[in-house]
């Protein structure tokens, strides 16, 4: 049995490898086009704070606030060296009661004027630091848990950025198709990252089965109901950045598409490998529960889990335009007028077709999960290739 485990790894190993091999040329022949303007952090560099020079409060308007003039070295670029002086929130509003201190480091913009003069400006704080101790705290905290499982997750949660990063971003910024690029990295996604983590397992090949099914479903109903509700991608402010900036043109629509769809992936990966878990558990705890008792005992579970999951969805999304309508209420708007905007309707159409397919996930990643405990996995063939039932089962 030792030997099949380590069989079905080093095949899994194999696959990724060659997935990686073919996918990561084709990863590096694709060139972003210039935008033709500067971005975020395309002008920023460190400094540290050597002194602060003066500090004081400052009326802006009907609000007074404190400010600080520093000594800032920069650190890097092509001013490296250059000691200049900044000023922090002297002449802008601050919502914080920061103080920058000797030692600090800031990031600062550097700019030269037509008459050759360099200008510094405070941009924001370098954040590095706290940013990285707390992945460390994330990454200890799912090893301490998980262990060896925690691993495989970080490492398939790596991929998963990668997929997005090299892939799916220089491919739709290249004129190809959002949503025919976003399907191929979600499948790319799929591909590798379940069976990384959870393993060559009945209960992966369900999961991922399940998935598939409730991911094809959710792009019908984004595309229908995106039709439906006359929505064209402009809702987002970004998106109309990208159509003034770019050389070529960007299907918007299908960036929308291709945005639920990535969306919904994240939070599915969660739902069905918890209901393909809970059938396999309720399978081995009774054996002689039949198709329509197992999948009632285990449709009680993803029942719970759905109910949870699309609060949280609805919580995170209303957590996040938070600020708009507090706008709104103290406008004294309409609600009923709110969501006919477009940036409103492609996120109230963004959240429930997520659920709608969080929903389907859980019947359809149930009934195929049963097939395979059932059906597929007491053949002997299918012991032999598509591994065990769970990773914890134990072969006697």
């Amino acid at each position: 049995m030792v030997n099949n485990k380590i069989l079905r790894w080093f095949f899994l190993l194999i696959l990724t490898t060659v997935l990686i091999y073919f996918l990561w040329p084709y990863f590096l022949e694709v060139q972003i086009p210039s935008a033709g303007f500067s971005s975020l952090g395309s002008q920023t560099t460190r400094a540290k704070v050597i002194e602060i020079i003066e500090e004081g409060t400052v009326d802006l308007g009907d609000r007074t606030q404190p400010y600080q003039i520093a000594r800032v070295e920069v650190l890097e670029g092509e001013y490296q060296g250059l000691v200049a002086e900044i000023d922090f929130g002297k002449r802008q509003l601050r919502s914080d009661e920061y103080r920058l201190a000797a030692g600090d480091l800031v990031q600062v913009t550097v700019s030269r004027t037509p008459d050759d003069r360099v200008n510094v400006y405070f941009s924001d704080f370098v954040r590095n630091t706290p940013l990285l101790l707390l992945a460390a705290a994330f990454a200890a905290a799912i090893l301490a848990i998980s262990r060896w499982k925690g691993l495989r997750s970080l490492l398939s949660m790596a991929f998963s950025l990668l997929v997005i990063i090299a892939y799916i971003i220089p491919h739709i910024l290249t004129g190809e198709d959002p949503l025919v690029v976003s399907i191929i990295g979600s499948a790319i996604l799929l591909g590798v990252t379940l069976y990384l983590t959870y393993g060559w397992t009945i209960k992966t090949h369900a999961a991922v089965l399940g998935m598939i099914a409730a991911l094809l479903l959710t792009g019908l109903l984004a595309n229908f109901f995106v039709t439906l509700a006359r929505l064209n991608g402009t809702g987002d402010e970004n998106a109309m950045f990208l159509m003034q900036f770019m050389q070529m043109g960007i299907n918007l629509r299908g960036l929308l598409l291709g945005g639920m769809i990535i969306g919904a992936l994240g939070v599915m990966d969660d739902l069905v490998t918890t209901q393909s878990s809970a059938v396999v558990e309720l399978h081995a705890a009774n054996p002689k529960f039949g198709f329509r008792t197992l999948y009632r005992s285990a449709m009680r579970i993803g029942q719970d889990h759905v109910a949870a999951t699309v609060n949280t969805l609805v919580l995170a999304y209303i957590g996040a335009s938070l600020p708009l309508f507090l706008m709104f209420s103290l406008a004294r708007g309409n609600y009923s007028y709110l969501v006919n905007y477009a940036f409103i309707a492609e996120e109230v159409v963004r959240t429930l077709v997520g659920s709608l397919g969080l929903i389907a996930a859980v019947p359809m990643t149930t009934a195929i999960a049963i097939a395979f405990v059932l059906r597929v996995q007491p053949l002997a063939w299918a012991r032999q290739f598509l591994g065990p039932t769970g990773e914890s089962e134990h072969v006697h």
